[in-house]
């Protein structure tokens, strides 16, 4: 079994910039796609940013293009999400998520219901 732990989530304000870390048990290059989404209240969780198993392809929601970055790191099984210029809408809880079977040269569904594992979320706030 793959185990996902997030890490970085917390209270900044409106316009700063945080990391959040997503660390595996188990070695995901060439094996996983790796993806972020969000779930803020009362709504679905939302698809934000892909990488392929290489780190070579990369994709993001139009909402945060241009904002969020995701990265990869092999060495470390740890897959990253930076966000900068933060908005009160970006609060939410994120999640990390693994997914199998994708083709080295994609980055995957991007759909919640497609996932194979899940890590258990951290929580962003962003205050105005």
């Amino acid at each position: 079994q793959v185990q996902l732990v997030e890490s970085g989530g917390g209270l900044v304000q409106a316009g700063g910039s945080l990391r959040l870390s997503c660390a595996a048990s188990v070695r995901t290059s060439g094996i996983f796609a790796m993806d972020w989404f969000r779930q803020a209240p009362g709504k679905g969780r939302e698809f934000l940013a892909a990488i392929s198993q290489s780190g070579v392809y990369t994709d993001y929601a139009d909402s945060v293009k241009g904002r969020f970055t995701i990265s990869r790191d092999n060495a470390l099984n740890t897959v990253y999400l930076q966000m900068n210029t933060l908005k009160p809408e970006d609060t939410a809880v994120y999640y990390c998520a693994a997914e199998m079977g994708v083709s080295r040269h994609d980055t995957g569904a991007g759909r919640a219901d497609v996932m194979d594992y899940w890590g258990k979320g951290t929580l962003v706030t962003v205050s105005s």
